[in-house]
């Protein structure tokens, strides 16, 4: 049986209404959607139910979208702008798509770094030719010569180190010796000066050997003060 039309027109009863808004709404999203895949297109899809329901679909986002579109309606007179946004747009995709193409290069860069590890360590060794092969040992010796040469570096700039710091250390040492024969020195002679002054109090002065060891001079010289009437005469009996 053949379909038939349909007028449009607005739908009163509430049921039916409802219904076929669902049927449309479902149908629409479903449209949408193949035209993104199918054809990469940028799609965006509004809807509000007359209840103040909200469907959306959109392939990137509708906020982006709909910034495109604000943009591309207010560069419509100028031609020129439309096409600076489409320039724009292909360098956004372009970007995308190196980045895309460095995470890739990036993850086979990290298998083969497995691969090659593996081969470093000598497993998984069956299925190399004998080209692979040297090629791998001459890429080994390649690697142990920089690692020795390195390694030479890191020894001797230790050892030019270790003698700067040996010098260094002899002249603290030899800075420190003469600071402590240079104190040995200040206390010998301190020492010295209290023992002189020790000396210099224990001898008695000259004055007092003298009074200790003479008498005094008036004590051996006659009394003048007595008169001749005073001494008594020496008779003979």
């Amino acid at each position: 049986m053949a379909r038939g039309k349909i007028e449009i027109k607005r739908i009163e009863n509430t049921t039916n209404r409802q219904v076929t808004f669902c049927k449309r709404r479902n149908g629409l999203l479903k449209k949408a959607y193949e035209l993104s895949v199918l054809c990469d297109a940028e799609v965006a899809l509004i809807v509000f139910s007359s209840r103040g329901r909200l469907y959306e679909y959109a392939n990137n986002s509708v906020k982006a979208t709909i910034e495109r579109y604000k943009k591309a309606c207010s560069d419509a007179t100028n031609p020129g702008s439309v096409t600076e946004a489409n320039t724009q747009f292909y360098q956004q995709e372009a970007t995308k798509l190196r980045r895309q193409i460095r995470e890739i290069q990036n993850s086979n860069r990290y298998m083969g770094d497995v691969i090659f590890s593996r081969h470093i360590l000598g497993e998984a060794l069956g299925s190399l030719t004998f080209k692979e092969l040297k090629n791998l040992e001459g890429r080994l010796e390649k690697g142990i010569s920089r690692i020795r040469s390195k390694k030479n570096e890191l020894l001797f700039a230790e050892i030019e180190y270790m003698q700067k710091r040996e010098i260094e250390l002899q002249n603290d040492n030899m800075y420190l010796r003469a600071k402590i024969a240079e104190n040995e020195r200040v206390q010998e002679q301190q020492q010295s000066n209290l023992m002189q002054g020790s000396v210099y109090e224990s001898m008695p002065s000259q004055s007092q050997t003298y009074n200790r060891n003479f008498l005094p001079v008036n004590l051996l010289e006659p009394n003048h003060q007595y008169s001749a009437d005073d001494h008594t005469a020496l008779q003979l009996v």
